[in-house]
């Protein structure tokens, strides 16, 4: 069995402001920059055979620029890029309507406890957006067609990806439920190692360093 990493992107722009981000194709801040290269460093000792990325930028960005700081994955450059997957499936979470407002005045308008039961909840969407359990439906099939079959043949993958995507999978992966979940919490830019059983990721661990 391989290695599974998984690198939620660093702070994006949209992070730093407190806004609903979603599928809205924010930048990294600096503050992201810097992190996605920490957490490459902390990655120095996995030489990686695949690397996913969702379609959004700050997610391959954050692939790329770990994968440069790494300083043991020059193998995977191609024509002066990075060989990445990218696909849709593995995008953040679609906050629908509430795409771009900023977070504590969306508290204000709607009140503390809607804009939590949006933001955490398993099965509830916002509006014109999607819930957990979406993302759930679309990240768990495409790890199963296409990331499982790579570890199991025994390769290394990295995945660029968001916090509700990360969350998605570990419930995916029945490494948490439903009711845990919410109160998970996925560090920016610190990579998580998973540990396997049985041919399947059953637990992880995170890279700090420390």
């Amino acid at each position: 069995m391989g290695c599974l990493v998984l690198l939620r992107h660093g702070q994006s722009d949209w992070n730093a402001q407190n806004r609903f981000t979603g599928f809205v194709d924010v930048e990294l801040s600096d503050k992201g920059r810097a992190e996605a290269e920490k957490g490459g460093r902390l990655m120095q000792d996995i030489r990686f055979d695949r690397v996913f990325a969702s379609t959004l930028k700050r997610a391959y960005d954050t692939a790329e620029i770990a994968l440069a700081a790494s300083g043991n994955n020059e193998h995977l450059r191609e024509n002066g890029g990075w060989t990445i997957t990218r696909h849709d499936d593995l995008r953040e979470r679609d906050y629908g309507d509430l795409a771009g407002l900023n977070k504590a005045e969306t508290a204000e308008k709607f009140g503390d406890e809607q804009v939590h039961i949006w933001r955490r909840s398993y099965d509830v969407a916002p509006p014109g957006g999607e819930s957990l359990k979406d993302v759930v439906d679309r990240v768990g099939p495409y790890f199963e067609r296409e990331i499982l079959p790579e570890l199991q043949a025994g390769k290394n993958v990295l995945v660029g990806a968001h916090g509700n995507t990360v969350r998605a999978l570990l419930v995916a992966l029945d490494i948490h439920s439903p009711e845990e979940i919410s109160s998970v919490e996925i560090p920016t830019g610190v990579p998580m190692i998973f540990d396997s059983e049985n041919g399947t990721p059953k637990s992880y661990r995170f890279l700090t360093g420390e």
